[in-house]
């Protein structure tokens, strides 16, 4: 298994989507989970750009 070069930002990013996911769960479009990530980002001050 290789090694991860940005282990922890890799970490830190699906650890908002699990928390996403478990906040929402399954059944929403996509738009609800596109926003609900864009929140997380923000609180986190995380750079991001949507759908580039």
């Amino acid at each position: 298994m290789s090694k991860l070069i940005y282990k922890e930002e890799s970490y830190e990013l699906i650890g908002k989507c699990m928390e996403v996911h478990k906040n929402l769960g399954s059944g929403f479009l996509e738009i609800v989970y596109k926003d609900a990530l864009e929140y997380e980002f923000r609180n986190a001050e995380i750079p991001y750009e949507r759908e580039k």
